[in-house]
């Protein structure tokens, strides 16, 4: 008898896997473009985005023999105790709390000069329009305020600034009429402009334009935001042809302003 044939184990085979298709090679300059768009984009008028970014705090003046003797040129910021005067400030500088953000209505009750280049300033007056501010307080803004701006040699124009929801206020119309004999420029901020819409913006701007048209001195306006940086490249032109710091010598009577 034949011995019985040894049965093998059958073995089976795996399952041939599915033949996976190759990724596609991405180019180098693909992955470049794709890499920049995950950036964060680069703001705005970059070359304008701290327009005045060596200004500094120099001194407090009490009295206009005070104010610093080497100026040349001065530009004065006024407008109505928050209508983000010290805002409008603080965002030309590029600096935070610069210029103090005051909810006291009248903190500010002397000149603030602030050195912006040298022989160069930047100078925050007492904002206006509040009635808890004290009578003695008022006329001391009285006496230092109006010999400054009527007399000072060294101011080349005026920033007022107004809220864009409620501009041209009566203490506002008393400011820019009290100023214009003067003859030199004022230049208005439409300040918080980011809280109107994109059609309020242009009827306010357009209205208020047309109301100073018969001002009786050089006076531009613009909209501005200290909260969306909205309006800086604008201002700075302007201010800087005022301070004489400009590239290239300006020929528009709203930036070269009073010589």
């Amino acid at each position: 008898m034949s011995d019985p044939q040894t049965l093998k184990p059958r073995v089976k085979t795996p399952p041939k896997k599915a033949a996976t298709k190759a990724k596609p090679v991405q180019k180098r300059s693909e992955k470049a473009a794709a890499a920049a768009q995950e950036r964060p984009s680069a703001p705005k008028d970059p070359g304008h985005a701290h327009p005045f970014p060596r200004t500094e705090f120099l001194t407090t003046v009490a009295k206009l023999r005070d104010a610093p003797g080497d100026a040349v040129a001065e530009v004065a910021f006024v407008g109505r105790s928050n209508a983000g005067k010290s805002s409008a400030i603080n965002t030309l500088a590029g600096k935070t709390r610069l210029a103090y953000v005051s909810k006291t209505p009248g903190r500010t009750q002397h000149l603030n000069y602030f050195s912006v280049a040298p022989d160069r300033y930047f100078v925050d007056l007492p904002g206006y329009g509040f009635a808890k501010v004290p009578e003695d307080v008022r006329k001391q803004w009285d006496v230092l305020l109006g010999p400054y701006l009527q007399t000072r040699e060294q101011l080349k124009g005026l920033v007022v600034i107004m809220d864009s929801r409620r501009p041209l206020t009566e203490m506002d119309w008393q400011m820019l009429e009290w100023f214009a004999p003067t003859g030199r420029p004022v230049h208005v901020l439409l300040s918080k402009a980011d809280k109107l819409s994109r059609q309020e913006q242009t009827k306010t701007l357009r209205q208020v334009k047309a109301d100073l048209a018969d001002l009786g001195c050089p006076v531009s306006v613009q909209l501005f935001s200290s909260l969306k940086r909205d309006g800086v490249a604008e201002a700075a032109r302007v201010l800087k042809g005022w301070l004489g710091l400009c590239d290239n010598t300006a020929t528009d009577s709203e930036a070269l302003g009073h010589p």
